[in-house]
């Protein structure tokens, strides 16, 4: 009876030590993973730089991307898009993960190419170019930008205004700065950027000829690149040399080139010429505009923009076509009878053109290949 039950005993002590040994086998033995599949992932570029990457996947429990900058790593994101700013022009190569767990995950290469144009800082290499002679006139003057820094017979305007003409009298937003301007490859180039100078939220530059260079009637070509943008305000432009002491508008102005910047008909394909003046006590302005068609933007090329100043009349043009001519006889416009000084510069936002919003992209940039003045022999 004893031995029947040490055997029984033995016998319920190896099964207990065989269905130990099967559980812990089991508990052991992890699980097989399935790897997503059918990773699919696409691009949409956008303006300012901006990338947005798309992506689906099967069997997916989420997504890392890593956007190629150089101290990037692969993110997690929610839902099934992602997107990045790139500030810098480049090849980038994107990297979608789909991952089962943090370990186990399949992916995606694709590249993208950011161009200096896409980020605002690109020049065009086409366009209408001017001679250099016309019949009937002598070039009296001319800067075609091709030294290390900028003529003595320019002169900057810094700050932003104040305390006598805050916001340059538009409530403009920017901050004039003599560091906003460089010449390079034969370009005078100025830069918009977004960012805080002197209490405002944004800089730029503003040269004159004032005091250095003065002219009275003639042609005026200039040719440049002009930028684009909502708030966005180039502008090549002369006021009366006697502007100290005969004040704005009798001192007259005239704006050879202005656009407004935006993605609306009118504004980033739209030049505008405009006189301004003191018309028998009370002010007066009066101009004219031409947009260029099917869909063209004035940035996409290189224009000259043009004045003819006669004592009785001025005429403005688009690659020397006319596009508005305006009478000055008249006694009321006897400011537009005097020497003038140029201008140029880019402003952002001000009455004009409105403020910047989320579609406008910085930095920006202006470039003046040449600037040429003649006067009838």
């Amino acid at each position: 009876m004893m031995l029947m039950l040490v055997k029984v005993i033995q016998i319920l002590s190896l099964v207990l030590t065989l269905f130990s040994a099967s559980s812990c086998n089991q508990a052991e033995e992890e699980p097989e993973v399935l790897l997503p599949q059918n990773l699919e992932v696409s691009l949409e570029i956008g303006e300012n730089g901006q990338v947005q990457v798309m992506f689906t996947a099967d069997r997916t429990n989420f997504f890392r991307v890593d956007f190629g900058g150089e101290n990037d790593v692969a993110e997690r994101v929610d839902g099934n898009a992602a997107s990045n700013r790139y500030t810098n022009p480049g090849e980038y190569t994107i990297t979608v993960q789909a991952h089962a767990t943090e370990t186990d995950f399949i992916r995606e290469e694709v590249s993208v190419s950011i161009s200096e144009q896409m980020l605002g800082l690109g020049f065009p290499e086409t366009g209408f170019t001017s001679p250099m002679t016309y019949e009937g006139y002598e070039m009296v003057w001319n800067d075609e930008f091709e030294g290390q820094s900028l003529s003595a017979d320019w002169v900057f305007e810094t700050g932003d205004g104040c305390p006598n003409l805050c916001g340059w009298g538009n409530n403009e937003l920017q901050y004039y700065r003599r560091e906003n301007t460089r010449l390079e490859g034969g370009y005078l180039v100025i830069t918009a950027r977004e960012e805080n100078m002197g209490g405002k939220n944004y800089t730029s530059s503003r040269i004159k000829t004032q005091g250095k260079q003065n002219f009275q009637f003639g042609r005026i070509d200039i040719r440049a690149a002009l930028p684009q943008g909502q708030g966005i305000w180039p502008a090549f432009w002369m006021l009366g040399e006697n502007i100290t002491e005969v004040p704005w508008p009798a001192c007259g102005e005239i704006d050879i080139m202005e656009m407004i910047g935006g993605n609306a008909d009118g504004r980033d394909n739209t030049v505008h010429g405009t006189l301004h003046w003191d018309n028998n006590g009370s002010y007066a302005s009066d101009g004219g505009k031409r947009s260029l068609t099917d869909g063209a933007i004035l940035k996409d090329n290189f224009h000259v923009y043009s004045l003819i100043w006669e004592e009785n009349q001025i005429t403005w043009l688009l690659d020397d076509e006319v596009f508005h001519t305006m009478d000055i006889s008249p006694s009321a416009m006897n400011e537009f009878r005097e020497p003038f000084f140029l201008l140029i510069n880019m402003a952002v936002g001000g009455n004009w053109p409105g403020n910047p919003d989320a579609s406008t992209r910085f930095p920006q940039q202006l470039a003046v290949d040449y600037v040429r003045v003649f006067e009838r022999e």
